[in-house]
């Protein structure tokens, strides 16, 4: 009985062998492509688009002359005189003695306010405003290193800022920090000239960074410095032709 059976699964595969002689045979167009594509796409599809656009930029070129202009007008100086002149009717300076010790100390502060005038001392325009610390006292010197911060107004034109050492016993330089107005984008700085401290003192400012020249009525020429400088009578009394437009008071 086994025997009749693998005879007849023998006889079987010879019959498939036979029957299709062909199912065996390789088809090289079979084997790659195994099934048809169905809807292929048109052969346009295929192409590259190579029409395409960049970003468009703006852009505009300042000429040579212009940027020089520029660059003169930053770093041209502008030379500028005033005086400070404290005139005991402010109740400054005020002495705010944090130390608590019986000599000026370093952290003892000094708030202040003086009158302003032009170097030539023919016009009120204004006040200077600030405080020091005082950093150190110089017993040698007989006077006191104080870090200052402190403005001078000028009415309608605006202020000037100014920043560093203030010495009373010597001339100094401070830094100009900044400014509004006519001031505006000032940056240089300010010769402090110690007449008799601390009611007169004389200023020279070099001042940088300014678009316009300064306005003339600023710029009289200055009386030379000296303790006994005195403003005109006409500027003390601020009578309307000694002023600047709205002075600062």
């Amino acid at each position: 009985m086994a025997s009749s059976s693998s005879a007849l699964r023998t006889i079987s595969f010879y019959s498939m062998k036979l029957a299709n002689p062909k199912s065996l045979t390789h088809s090289p167009k079979n084997s790659l492509l195994p099934f048809k594509l169905r809807n292929p796409p048109p052969s346009s599809s295929l192409k590259l688009n190579s029409s395409f656009s960049l970003p468009q930029r703006s852009f505009t070129c300042k000429s040579q002359s212009s940027s020089s202009s520029e660059t003169e007008r930053s770093t041209k100086v502008q030379e500028l005189n005033v005086y400070e002149i404290n005139e005991r009717d402010r109740g400054s300076p005020a002495f705010l003695k944090l130390s608590q010790k019986p000599v000026n100390s370093l952290g003892d502060l000094v708030p202040f306010s003086n009158k302003l005038y032009t170097g030539d001392l023919q016009k009120r325009i204004g006040i200077t405003a600030g405080i020091c610390v005082l950093i150190e006292n110089k017993a040698e010197k007989k006077g006191d290193r104080y870090e200052a911060v402190y403005s001078f107004y000028f009415g309608d034109y605006g202020h000037i800022a100014v920043q560093g050492s203030y010495l009373t016993y010597e001339d100094t330089y401070l830094a100009v920090t900044g400014g509004s107005g006519v001031f505006e984008g000032a940056y240089g700085q300010v010769k402090l000239q110690q007449l008799i401290f601390p009611f007169k003192l004389f200023y020279t400012f070099y001042l940088k960074g300014i678009k316009e020249d300064l306005p003339n009525e600023l710029l009289g020429k200055p009386v030379e410095p000296h303790p006994g400088v005195e403003p005109s009578p006409a500027a003390k009394a601020c009578e309307p032709h000694a002023t600047i437009a709205n002075f600062t008071n």
